[in-house]
């Protein structure tokens, strides 16, 4: 009998990629020995090398030291989000812990080493738990520096090419993070761009006179632009009607890459520095692309990648020789690969005109089908065309069971004025989306209007148990994960460092309590009447246990069927492979006892 197991890939990767100065090796963070572990694979293909064996650990990002000995990494324990870094040699030796602060998180700068290879920048919450400061180790001495002392929220971005100043960003919401430039031998701090709007380092030109960066300024998507140091202006590199979602630099300088998010597909893109003339790079398959890394010289990129309907992946584009290889082959345990479902890109109109753009993947037949209406996370993230939650999609439609996944506003991808509608209004206007979105399926001859469903993870579970708690006719079943279901409550508990944000994204808990009361599931509870299947990770550190708890308890104060499933060694999401298994078997299970047809 079919089963989730048999869509689950191999193994599955956390989002980085990292590759050495030399473009030889490349390491990624993968779960094939059940826990997210380092590994190491040659750039050209061969064996791979597992350098870390955790158990209770997750490895959550890596980067080569600079003269290629080995691998400095961020790991944390159970979920908790509370980052470590450490270094490890090439064979797994030598694993030293260079940070010690269990309660605190530390986060490694984007290009995090100096061009000397002598300092590594990271930024932590280790002297106070609501600000992030900046901090610079010396490699050879293990002396720590506190470059930035600050009182708010910082990332550490990249440095100029004579290692004296390290850019760095202030983040003011998801939308508003602003770069400044810190002297190392003084700790004084200019501001590069003031204005608010998305900012991005990339890196320093070769003579130091500018900076890339991605960038919204003075437009609705993102553009890569170069920066005048001297006098500020900004000067276009490439400016497509979608946003430029990622960019990097090679060390030398000399080569600049990025990435363009077409309608939710990744298309990559080259420059030489050095001519201006963009160069040749291979097409990727249609996909999507969540990790990038160049190498020193320029010539090799390393990337994680996934399509619809093959597994996340590394890849290795050798530029020069205009070649796209994948370098590992995560598959499906069981399934059949030619059974796989392609989503169609769909536009359905909303309540306020707007158009919605959605996949909609549709199973084999005739019908009529259930469906599951999936709502991504975020809330400001994008759903794309990628092998979802390890085959979730597909071992559904293998049950007879389709899916809608729509990009509500509040997603990304469509434009920074889009982004924004979802500020101070959760459980507001996307909601009508929901709501239009099951009108359209209504709409479609295969769809059964008795077997929808819905299902979402963190923003996502927030917006499912808005959805049967303030629409509750519409549903046969749901399953929510890591769900708020309280918004004055969930907004006094998340992390220290996310405080000082959340009025103006959710809403004041202690002034506003009575408008968060309005929008929370829980104000709603005694009008829900679908079946309910609730995920929670006890050491969530994002929506804590407590928002689960309380919403399960008062359906079941009132005999309302719920299932509570609490992970006692996860976070917010899974890292344990046993548990991934688990989770998505039983919610696969629960819905398909509803959604799915009885003859």
């Amino acid at each position: 009998m079919t089963s989730y197991t048999d869509y689950l890939p191999t193994r599955l990767f956390q989002p980085t990629v990292a590759i050495s100065a030399d473009g030889a090796l490349v390491a990624y963070s993968d779960n094939g020995s059940g826990q997210f572990n380092l590994v190491v694979r040659p750039s050209a293909g061969g064996p791979e090398r597992r350098l870390t064996a955790y158990e209770d650990r997750a490895v959550r990002r890596a980067v080569f030291l600079p003269d290629g000995s080995g691998l400095v990494f961020a790991a944390d324990r159970q979920g908790d989000e509370f980052f470590q870094l450490h270094s490890i040699g090439l064979d797994g030796g030598d694993l030293v812990a260079l940070t010690d602060a269990p309660k605190a998180r530390h986060q490694l700068g984007d290009v995090a080493f100096s061009p000397n290879g002598r300092l590594l920048a990271y930024t932590a919450n280790d002297r106070a738990e609501t600000d992030e400061d900046v901090l610079v180790r010396e490699l050879d001495t293990g002396e720590v520096r506190r470059l930035l002392v600050t009182d708010g929220t910082f990332s550490a971005g990249c440095w100029t090419p004579n290692g004296q100043a390290l850019c760095v960003v202030e983040v003011f919401s998801n939308t508003d993070f602003r770069p400044s430039l810190v002297t190392l031998a003084t700790g004084e701090r200019e501001m590069l761009r003031d204005t608010e709007a998305k900012h991005q380092p990339v890196g320093f030109s070769a003579d130091g006179d500018l900076l890339y960066l991605v960038t919204d300024e003075g437009r609705d998507f993102t553009a890569l632009v170069a920066l005048s140091l001297a006098d500020r202006t900004l000067s276009t590199v490439d400016a497509p009607d979608w946003d430029v979602e990622s960019a990097a630099l090679s060390a030398d300088r000399r080569t600049l890459v990025w990435l363009v998010n077409e309608d939710g597909q990744s298309t990559l893109h080259a420059r030489d520095l050095s001519t201006g003339a963009d160069l040749a790079v291979p097409a990727l398959p249609p996909g999507v692309v969540t990790a990038l890394e160049l190498s020193a010289d320029g010539n090799t990129i390393a990337l994680l990648m996934s399509t619809s309907t093959r597994p996340a992946n590394v890849a290795v584009v050798d530029i020069a020789a205009g070649e796209f290889r994948w370098l590992t082959d995560a598959a499906p345990t069981g399934a059949d690969l030619a059974s796989l479902v392609e989503p169609e890109l769909i536009r359905y109109e909303t309540h306020d005109g707007r158009l919605v753009p959605a996949y909609l993947y549709r199973p084999a037949g005739d019908g009529p089908f259930g469906v599951l209406l999936s709502i991504h996370g975020g809330p400001e993230s994008q759903e794309r065309a990628t092998y979802n939650y390890g085959g979730f999609y597909q071992y559904l439609l293998s049950q007879g069971i389709g899916v809608l996944a729509p990009n509500v506003r509040g997603s990304t991808g469509y434009g920074t004025a889009y982004q924004k509608l979802i500020h101070r209004d959760w459980g507001g206007d996307e909601l009508r989306d929901f709501d239009h979105a099951v009108r359209y399926l209504h709409g479609l001859d295969w769809v059964d209007k008795d077997r929808v469903g819905v299902f979402g993870g963190s923003f996502g579970g927030f917006a499912t148990l808005s959805c049967v708690s303030r629409l509750p006719k519409l549903w046969a079943a749901a399953v929510s994960v890591v769900g708020p279901s309280n918004l004055v409550t969930f907004a006094k508990a998340v992390p220290p460092s996310w405080r000082r944000h959340m009025a103006s994204w959710v809403g004041d808990p202690d002034t506003e309590p009575e408008f968060l009361a309005s929008r929370s599931p829980i104000t709603y509870a005694d009008q829900i009447v679908a079946p309910l299947m609730v995920i929670q990770g006890a050491n969530d550190p994002r929506v804590v246990q407590a928002e689960s708890d309380q919403i399960v308890a008062s359906l079941r104060e009132r005999g309302v069927e719920v299932r509570y499933d609490v992970y006692a060694d996860e976070g917010h999401g899974f890292t344990k492979r046993e548990n991934t298994i688990k989770a998505f078997s039983d919610s696969g299970d629960f819905l398909v006892g509803y959604l799915s047809r009885r003859d």
